[in-house]
């Protein structure tokens, strides 16, 4: 029975995962199909083919990722803002952007490293009523 309440006590002091800075690794990555333009991602955000960013398994959501074409050494730092890639053998899915940066279009699969850089500014992804003052001042009423 100790055994237990000792295990339960170790885990419920753990604090989720954080990217380490500087974490490296190796693997094929893919990018998303012009199809997957404007749907949205596993954190609410709308893909878009312009932007620098990719889907990765296992790094928090913002975590900023420099990805390295090992065919040809052209990097590029990319933003995580999805969950993915679930095709076998990958570790990052890139946006179109991205992948032509890396120069893999043609190919579709490249092999990459990756190294965490940091962390990346939080996306607002609902618009607020402060975001714009006329909508917000019909709830206004004055003080005297």
């Amino acid at each position: 029975m100790s055994l237990i309440m000792s295990i339960m006590l170790f885990f419920s002091n753990m604090k989720p995962a954080e990217a380490l800075p500087s974490l490296i690794q190796k693997g094929k990555a893919s990018f998303y199909s012009k199809k997957f333009n404007g749907r949205k991602t596993f954190y609410g955000e709308r893909v878009s083919s312009e932007a620098l960013a990719g889907a990765h398994r296992h790094l928090p959501l913002n975590t900023l990722v420099e990805v390295t074409n090992l065919d040809n050494q052209r990097s590029v730092i990319v933003r995580i803002n999805d969950r993915g890639p679930f095709a076998k053998g990958r570790v990052i899915d890139l946006t179109h952007a991205a992948a032509h940066a890396l120069g893999m279009v043609s190919k579709g699969i490249a092999n990459v490293s990756l190294r965490v850089v940091g962390k990346g500014r939080p996306v607002t992804l609902t618009p607020s009523a402060f975001d714009n003052p006329i909508a917000f001042q019909p709830m206004l009423e004055p003080v005297f």
